[in-house]
């Protein structure tokens, strides 16, 4: 087993692409880790590498929320082509959509309605971040449940485009204190689940 790696060809495993891996060669210069015109890395150096980079630069894809979320980090910017490489998102449209959720000061989540898998997907993303209470919505929820959720949450999403049934929603849309912090999303798909109670909180906002 070798024991050091080409600098060049990590740094491109790493998501760095051409002019980041000019950048982040300085910088590991800088930090006399390496020399001008030396192609190998020993493999006791990769964790300072790793490091000094990751406190030098931050990487982010071609998605508008992730440059603004990296040009805030304080660390030099770079873009990645390499999706799954993106600091924010992973590459993943549900992680880029949760993040912007607890971006957008989100911090209890009532949903109304989805799949088991989906809410498990959720509990996936936000757990951790988000306080999360998961309705099956095929199933009746008490009304003094369904208030409880209210006054609880700062938003509830009623889930239109999956298991949803009308007498589950109406005991959430009907309510006196809905029309803040009630919202409907049409659409499938987690993404576009979160990114509808984004959108309730900028529209608020106004």
């Amino acid at each position: 087993m070798s024991a050091d790696v080409d600098i060049d060809r990590w740094l491109t495993t790493q998501g760095f692409g051409a002019e980041g891996r000019g950048r982040a060669r300085a910088e590991l210069e800088r930090h006399e880790l390496t020399r001008p015109g030396k192609a190998r890395l020993s493999l006791e150096k990769l964790d300072r590498a790793t490091a000094v980079l990751g406190a030098r630069f931050v990487l982010h894809c071609h998605a508008a929320d992730c440059i603004a979320w990296a040009r805030a980090t304080g660390r030099a910017p770079l873009t990645t082509d390499v999706k799954q490489a993106c600091q924010r998102c992973g590459g993943s449209e549900n992680a880029r959509a949760a993040q912007a959720l607890t971006e957008a000061g989100i911090r209890k989540l009532v949903v109304v309605g989805g799949t088991p898998a989906t809410r498990e997907e959720l509990e996936r993303l936000l757990g951790g971040k988000v306080e999360l209470r998961l309705v099956d919505g095929t199933r009746h929820r008490p009304i003094d449940r369904a208030k409880a959720d209210l006054e609880w949450a700062d938003r509830v999403l009623l889930w239109g485009a999956t298991e949803l049934h009308h007498k589950v929603s109406k005991q959430y849309a009907d309510a006196p204190n809905a029309k803040h912090r009630v919202v409907h999303v049409p659409r499938r798909g987690v993404a576009q689940l979160l990114a509808g109670a984004v959108e309730s909180v900028t529209r608020a906002a106004r």
